[in-house]
């Protein structure tokens, strides 16, 4: 069973930077499963989109709108995936969540996730 919990958001003001952290639970580095991990997000009033992914190899993919500001990582000490936010915009207010899914393709994309965590909330002010 995978579970995922998200921390870490909060509000901040444009320019500033935010770290997302989330707890991963039934995948591990030393896991027979392959996976992949995400990021997602979902503004008011807006679909949910893709921002980021790692795989189990360490084959990272970023959105054009958050390239050379967010970076995706995976500490394996932890077994946590975080997002490090830098140069945040009003336009990067969302609910951030954390995802999850098996894949035995070393490019995870951002499709097809089907373990999701609670959410975090991003505020980015004028």
């Amino acid at each position: 069973q995978v579970q995922l919990a998200e921390s870490g958001g909060g509000s901040v003001q444009a320019g500033g930077s935010l770290r997302l952290s989330c707890a991963i639970s039934g995948i591990t580095a030393t896991t027979s499963v392959p996976y992949c991990l995400a990021w997602f997000r979902q503004a008011p009033g807006k679909e949910r989109e893709g921002v980021a992914s790692f795989s189990r190899h360490g084959v990272k993919h970023s959105v054009d709108s958050v390239k050379g500001r967010f970076a995706i990582s995976k500490d394996e000490s932890k077994n946590t995936l975080v997002l490090q936010m830098n140069n945040l915009k009003p336009e990067d207010t969302a609910i951030y969540y954390c995802a999850a899914k098996i894949s035995y393709t070393t490019w995870c994309g951002l499709q097809d996730f089907n373990y999701w965590g609670q959410g975090t909330q991003v505020t980015v002010s004028e």
